[in-house]
């Protein structure tokens, strides 16, 4: 598919969480197409080494950093050497399926460390670089999952409502920064991993529910999270912005 070009996105500084595969491979190939100075995080360096060199020959090669974002030791140190970005993407997260008889305090914890609370510390370092270099965009990501009360995600539709929440308090406190902060929330994105949980007949059913009929990819989600946080969104933030083919 073809994708806008955002002049304003040329050269700016853009950290990826969970970049090496999946939505955001595709968000990191987007942004490294724009011109970005793409730097991404991850644990999984085999995917994410093979991305790097996929892209290497973009304006600006991406440059992956591995960071176990549970960690916040970790975070702190990465984002300190990265030093000043203009555009945080908050995307990693992990939807493993659950029952709630399972559930204990440890995995819960553990879900909420994987699925929420990175995307604040990452926020809380760098704010401060965003509003020395005059503003900036702050993009979480959230899920169709919650609001469609989807089976054994209760912890994954939890981290994921808090985020929009989330997304909104930061708004109203870093907007006179001129820190934008939004959330995108997926439908169903065709990814290596979705197709460990739906068999073909599930997918076809998804698709059938929604309102128009064609299979999201990655690619969808980056031209929305481009745009986002390109100088044409500088009047978004606060809010959720749905790609979902009118699935809900």
């Amino acid at each position: 598919m073809s994708s806008a070009i955002y002049p304003s996105l040329k050269g700016k500084r853009v950290v990826i969480t969970g970049g090496g595969s999946g939505i955001g491979a595709g968000l990191v190939a987007g942004f490294a197409r724009q011109g970005s100075e793409v730097i991404f995080l991850d644990v999984a360096d085999e995917d994410s080494k093979a991305l790097a060199a996929q892209l290497s020959d973009s304006p600006i090669a991406p440059v992956y950093r591995r960071c176990d974002l549970t960690d916040l030791d970790a975070v702190a140190k990465a984002f300190a050497e990265i030093g000043p970005i203009d555009v945080l993407v908050n995307n990693a997260g992990n939807d493993d399926r659950h029952k709630l008889a399972e559930v204990t305090p440890a995995y819960w914890d553990e879900r909420m460390n994987v699925n929420l609370r990175h995307m604040l510390f990452c926020t809380q370092a760098v704010a401060p670089g965003m509003k020395a270099r005059g503003g900036g965009a702050v993009i979480n990501f959230g899920s169709i999952s919650w609001h469609l009360g989807l089976e054994d995600l209760v912890l994954y539709e939890t981290a994921k409502a808090g985020i929009e929440g989330m997304t909104r308090a930061l708004a109203r406190e870093l907007g006179p920064d001129d820190i934008r902060v939004t959330c995108v929330v997926p439908g169903n994105i065709k990814t290596k991993r979705q197709e460990k949980w739906y068999t073909p007949e599930g997918e076809a059913e998804i698709v059938k529910a929604q309102a128009l009929k064609g299979r999201l990819v990655p690619d969808h989600v980056a031209s929305l999270v481009m745009f986002l946080a390109s100088d044409d969104a500088s009047l978004c933030t606060g809010h959720e912005y749905w790609i979902d083919a009118g699935w809900r």
